[in-house]
């Protein structure tokens, strides 16, 4: 038997805000590493992007994924879609000039209950 309406709506909500504590932890790691945040959870036509983090003359698009095992690493990496990013990724800059002629990266932050965050840099 499938679970109510409202059991799934809690179920969503709770990982959902499992996932904003993660993209809050992430940030906070980044800014404490020299990052400045351009944008947080920029939404676009083709998806939204978790992070926008500037550092040096690197504007760096970052996927926050949050499990709740930190052996799961492996496979959120595979559950990463990187062309949504990309193409979130191009709306970002041709909206913001100031990124313009900047290098950019793609990053992943995995984070897990009771495990340091594990940054993946220039991930895809």
């Amino acid at each position: 038997m499938l679970p109510s309406p409202s059991a799934r709506t809690r179920k969503r909500r709770s990982a959902e805000g499992f996932g904003r504590r993660g993209e809050t932890l992430a940030l906070w790691y980044l800014r404490l590493n020299g990052y400045w945040m351009l944008a947080r959870r920029y939404k676009t036509p083709s998806g939204e992007i978790d992070l926008v983090m500037r550092r040096g003359r690197t504007v760096i698009f970052i996927e926050v994924k949050t499990r709740q095992r930190r052996d799961e690493f492996a496979i959120a990496l595979e559950q990463v879609n990187a062309t949504r990013i990309g193409r979130a990724a191009q709306h970002y800059v041709s909206r913001h000039r100031r990124t313009q002629g900047l290098d950019l990266r793609f990053d992943v932050i995995f984070l897990a209950p009771w495990a340091w965050p594990r940054h993946v840099k220039n991930a895809f």
